[in-house]
């Protein structure tokens, strides 16, 4: 939220400057003659003078490229004085330097004004400069690399990896371990799978920065463990009117044969406005009574049948529309805004396994599976800023909507069924909606802004809907059909609903500088931040079935026709729907945290020291019913913590280009929703997935040492180590049961250990040779070794009891830690005219191996194999209104593998150990700007 305050000024300074351009200013004074000014005869670069005079204040202003040199200062009766200085494009440095008996030291050297937060220079010297340990990457970056959206942004920065739609690995830990900020303000999910937004529906041009705290702070919520990514939305400061649109080509899923549901297929669903279609209907009333509904009610109740269509996928497409203007008016003050929408679809069809193995080592499912999706996203953002001297104040609302229509398709057996050549086909369709609406700034309380104000709310609703997720199985036949009959489940549909019916989250922050030098290096700040959550959820189960009177025997169904068939049997009395709900189709869940906090930052010369403690209380209490009559009072289960977080981070500046860094913290770590709501999502193929309202919040000790150095403005080399002890990490398991079933399912470890190392350096290959002009190299990597402990007994959620855990390696290492990862980048940059800019990259990135789900009953735990990740991005720069950007995502198309390990203990594992292979096809994209 800091970028808010200056922003603006900040570009108005700057439109004064030539892109390629940087500035310095300063003052030269004499101690010896009571800090007189002095005038110089010149400043020379290379040879070059760049400057001969002062002003009548005697202060200097030299325009110079951007670059790193040394300024040769000469002065009548003065020793020559040199001053190492970079310069960076759009930025102005100040230098002011005191001499005395024919020597100098420099008193003091700032960066008065940036332009434009989002520039790689400015990340880069920001980086430098803060306390903490964080790294940051801006829309200029993000526009580089080819980057369309937050979450592949971010994979760009050290030690974090995406993973297929499981969101991001910080430093190797899962998305739980993760928290989200939008413009310093908590933010909900509008996704119970996952801890944050699944960031790629954030579009770049939603965003100014991005920024990463792998270290603590008290200022930011205490539930942290990997990272803390915090959302600068874009609030330019100038008028600008920005279209662009976009078409893209995926090998093996584009123009191929495409199975959607027959509601998706029109314009409704090309925009994914179809779900109202496949809400419960009304008859089945708000709570269920189970009706079973007559045969002309059966057959005018649903809006969306059981029959797909087959079509051709087209070309993904995006469009996407931004303006934004500045005002000035009364006085000093300025008003700004932006308009945002965006909208992009993508047509998604993936092959490959989809097996499980039970505990004698036969395969429990074997199954072929493909998947049809075809996928939405729509964001828009609303922001206003008011300006003054003293006041700058931000309102954003932002409206992010997804959907997804699915169709997969399964054959082979399952439930150790060998014989059988089991058909099963899903068909569902999920939304997520998310609004948010925010209102922040910054009063400064006295005129020198050494007293500062800064306060924030917001409101947000989520929603998340797997409205009439149906399924139907039965026995694949040579041509096609299959056999099949009304009883075992052969036909089900789901009705999923998460209400996120109010997320709330608020902050008061007073700042006070101060100090003996002009500058006020130190700080003193107070605050406090909060946030609420209250959601409920509704999971309802309607089945196609045989009423009792007439019995129809199994029977050949024509896919094709599939609704015919069913709406005929209906007619004539062998079929209709009932509701099969039970007591567990409601949860209901409140959580809240309350913090005050206070951090101190001193600066002793060379040495800067930030120590701060956060007070947090946490509460949660989840109201369910298991497996309960509908008669029976709902049960509770509360959790109520109060967290004392100190936190302790020192810089050392070596020298004025490298720093030494030290950070200490206590911090936890809560579950995601789905993972502690006590609610069982059941699959077609008989697994599930079960949460656990038992699950404890992990405690967290973290400590990092970092060493970086800056020998330019554009270059960087850092190495790092860090370590974290876990105290009751929760993480992912599974078990078998009888029937063929196999339960995915959340528990809390005893402890964990994770230690590790990180590298990164960004290199201008001209230092290697000239001839490398223009090419540069980003490079970073992280290692790390992991341990857990685990209980002799914890609590399953699936039989509600303690017992003894039945982890099959009870010393093992972390769930979803990979124990290293590799992500490089290559750039060139070239010009074929003076309006024809070029920018290619090369960008990669590969994990080691992980485990997925922890093994349980003697079997080994499954494990996620390595990937690597290759996109080629050329982006062009045509003119003063076009940009171009081509792009090939996932060069290497490799496949994405889940296999069960090979340590079971007494168990032999006799069939192929591979449980799941995908690969997602290469990309080919196209993106056109045109800015007025």
């Amino acid at each position: 939220m800091k970028f808010r305050l200056l922003f603006i000024a900040f570009f108005i300074t700057t439109l004064t400057f030539a892109q390629s351009k940087g500035t310095i200013t300063g003052t030269i004074t004499d101690k010896e003659a009571n800090n007189a000014t002095l005038p110089f005869a010149n400043a020379v670069i290379k040879g070059t003078t760049i400057g001969t005079s002062t002003d009548e204040n005697g202060k200097y202003t030299l325009s110079v490229d951007a670059g790193t040199y040394t300024i040769v200062f000469s002065f009548l009766g003065y020793e020559n004085v040199e001053v190492p200085v970079t310069v960076v494009a759009g930025e102005t440095v100040t230098i002011n330097k005191t001499l005395g008996s024919g020597s100098y030291k420099i008193e003091d050297v700032v960066v008065k004004s940036v332009g434009g937060r989002e520039k790689e220079t400015a990340i880069l010297l920001d980086q430098k400069k803060a306390v903490e340990i964080k790294q940051s990457i801006g829309a200029q970056e993000m526009s580089r690399k080819g980057v369309s959206d937050v979450e592949e942004g971010l994979t760009k920065i050290t030690g974090i990896t995406k993973v297929g739609s499981r969101g991001l690995f910080v430093r190797g830990l899962e998305d739980r371990y993760n928290t989200l900020l939008i413009n310093d303000l908590a933010s909900p999910t509008n996704d119970p799978f996952k801890k944050t937004i699944p960031l790629n529906i954030f579009p770049t041009d939603l965003v100014s920065v991005i920024e990463v705290f792998k270290t603590f702070n008290p200022d930011i919520s205490g539930d942290f463990a990997g990272g803390t990514f915090n959302i600068v939305t874009s609030l330019s400061g100038k008028s600008t009117t920005k279209i662009n649109i976009g078409a893209g080509y995926r090998t093996n899923n584009n123009l191929k044969k495409f199975l959607t549901s027959e509601n998706a297929d029109n314009t409704k669903g090309f925009f994914g406005l179809n779900g109202k279609d496949r809400e419960l209907p009304g008859i089945f009333g708000d709570r269920p009574t189970n009706p079973t509904l007559t045969a002309a009610q059966s057959n005018n109740t649903f809006n969306d049948g059981w029959n797909v269509n087959e079509t051709k996928s087209p070309l993904n497409t995006s469009i996407g529309f931004l303006h934004s203007e500045k005002f000035d008016t009364v006085g000093d003050s300025q008003l700004s805004y932006i308009f945002s929408l965006n909208f992009d679809n993508d047509y998604r069809i993936r092959k490959g396994l989809n097996n499980a193995i039970d505990p004698n080592g036969e395969y429990l499912n074997k199954l072929d599976a493909t998947e049809n999706s075809y996928e939405t996203s729509v964001s828009s953002l609303v922001g206003l800023n008011f300006k003054t001297n003293r006041l700058n104040l931000s309102f954003n609302t932002m409206y992010l909507r997804t959907t997804e229509s699915t169709i997969l398709d399964q054959r082979g057996f399952t439930a150790n069924n060998t014989t059988s050549n089991s058909f099963i086909r899903t068909n569902e369709f999920s939304s997520s909606d998310y609004i948010n609406g925010q209102l922040f700034g910054e009063y400064a309380l006295t005129e020198n802004k050494n007293h500062t104000l800064k306060a924030g709310g917001s409101y947000a609703i989520t929603n998340y809907q797997l409205p009439d997720r149906k399924f139907y199985s039965g026995n694949l036949q040579d041509d096609g059909s299959v056999y099949i009959n009304y009883g075992a489940n052969s036909f089900l549909r789901q009705f999923l609903d998460i209400d996120g019916k109010s997320y709330y989250s608020d902050m008061l922050e007073y700042n006070w500088k101060f100090g003996q030098s002009e500058e006020k290096n130190n700080k003193l700040t107070i605050g406090y931040n909060g946030n609420a959550n209250k959601a409920e959820t509704s999971y309802r189960f309607v089945y196609l079935i045989q009423p009792g009177d007439l019995f129809k025997p199994s029977f050949l169904l024509d896919q094709e026709n599939l609704d015919t068939h069913i709406y005929d049997d209906i007619a004539d009395g062998y079929a209709t729907y009932r509701e099969g709900s039970n007591g567990s189709y409601q949860t209901k869940l409140e959580e809240s945290t309350h913090a005050g906090y206070a951090n101190l930052f001193l600066k002793f010369n060379k040495l800067e020291v930030t120590g701060g403690i956060r007070l947090e209380n946490y509460s949660r209490e989840i109201k369910y019913k298991f497996n309960d009559s509908f008669a029976r009072p709902m049960r509770e289960k509360k959790i109520e913590e109060m967290y004392l977080l100190p936190s302790l981070n020192l810089k050392y500046a070596m020298n004025d280009d490298s720093n030494l860094r030290f950070a200490a913290s206590k911090t936890y770590t809560k579950p995601v929703i789905m993972e502690v709501l006590p609610i069982s999502i059941v699959n077609a193929d008989k697994t599930s997935q079960q949460g656990n309202e038992s699950l404890v919040n992990s405690d967290n000790y973290n400590v990092d040492l970092k060493y970086e150095i800056f020998p330019t403005a554009k270059e960087m080399f850092a190495v790092g180590v860090f370590g974290k002890y876990l105290d009751n990490p929760i993480e992912r398991t599974f078990r078998s049961e009888a029937g063929g079933s196999q339960i995915t399912y959340f528990l809390n470890s005893d402890k964990a250990v994770l230690y590790g190392a990180e590298f990164e350096m960004l290199l201008e290959l001209e230092r290697i040779s000239k001839g490398l002009s223009g090419f540069s190299l980003g490079f970073n990597t992280s290692i790390m070794q992991t341990n857990v402990k685990v209980p002799e007994q914890t609590y399953d959620p699936t039989q509600q009891k303690v017992s003894e855990s039945i982890e099959t390696h009870r010393d093992r290492d972390l769930q979803g830690a990979s124990k290293w990862i590799i992500n490089s980048d290559l750039k060139y940059q070239f010009d074929f005219s003076k309006n024809w800019k070029n920018t290619v990259s090369v960008v990669y990135s590969l994990f080691g191996k992980r485990i997925y789900s922890v093994g349980t009953g003697g079997l080994d735990h499954i494990y996620e194999l390595p990937v690597s990740k290759l996109d080629l991005v050329w982006g062009h720069k045509l003119g003063e209104h076009f940009d171009l950007k081509i792009a090939i995502d996932n060069i290497l198309n490799p496949k994405e593998k889940f296999e069960m390990g090979n340590k079971s203990v007494d168990r032999t594992i006799i069939v192929d150990r591979l449980l799941r292979n995908y690969s997602s096809g290469t990309n080919f994209s196209v993106g056109l700007n045109y800015t007025f």
